[in-house]
């Protein structure tokens, strides 16, 4: 559990750090974009009002409020999951990414209304239009990894049980 907690502060942390640094001290809201190493990294101002790629973001007051409170009630369900069951090394660290970045993507809609995306990647002649942040990274790392290192199989090595029948 303290790991889980670890890795959710470090994530939230380096989350709102590079928000502040990119979005207000290097005034990405006013130049809208900054070539860093075009195209590979561009930072590209996007306030996202919805889910993943701007997906429902056409009532957004409402979209924000309701996202506001599932993250909150996702974040407060890995976190007693987390507790209640003390998973592996690999499974808490999944569960700190999600709710990290989770609870750095709620702070943006609580102060700004949306959240604050600027990293946009592109390569090899395909042109990304999407902005993300390093909170929608870690969300999208903590969730495969919460689905590749917990489970069944997981409870089982813990508990010390083979789940491999033999003839």
């Amino acid at each position: 559990m303290k790991l889980a907690g670890i890795i959710a502060a470090a994530t939230f942390a380096i989350d709102q750090v590079t928000k502040l640094a990119v979005v207000q001290w290097l005034d990405l809201v006013s130049r809208g974009v900054i070539e860093v190493v075009p195209p590979f990294l561009v930072f590209r101002m996007a306030w996202n009002q919805g889910i993943n790629f701007g997906l429902f973001a056409h009532d957004a007051d409402i979209v924000r409020w309701v996202l506001v409170v599932v993250s909150l009630v996702i974040s407060a369900w890995v976190w007693v999951w987390v507790r209640k069951e003390n998973p592996r090394r690999w499974a808490q660290i999944s569960a700190g990414l999600l709710i990290g970045g989770a609870l750095g993507n709620v702070i943006d809609r609580v102060v700004y209304g949306a959240v604050a995306d600027f990293l946009n990647m592109s390569c090899c002649g395909i042109d990304n239009p999407y902005a993300f942040n390093v909170a929608d990274i870690a969300i999208f790392a903590g969730a495969i990894g919460l689905v590749i290192f917990t489970g069944k199989g997981d409870s089982a090595v813990k508990s010390g049980k083979s789940t491999v029948k033999t003839p």
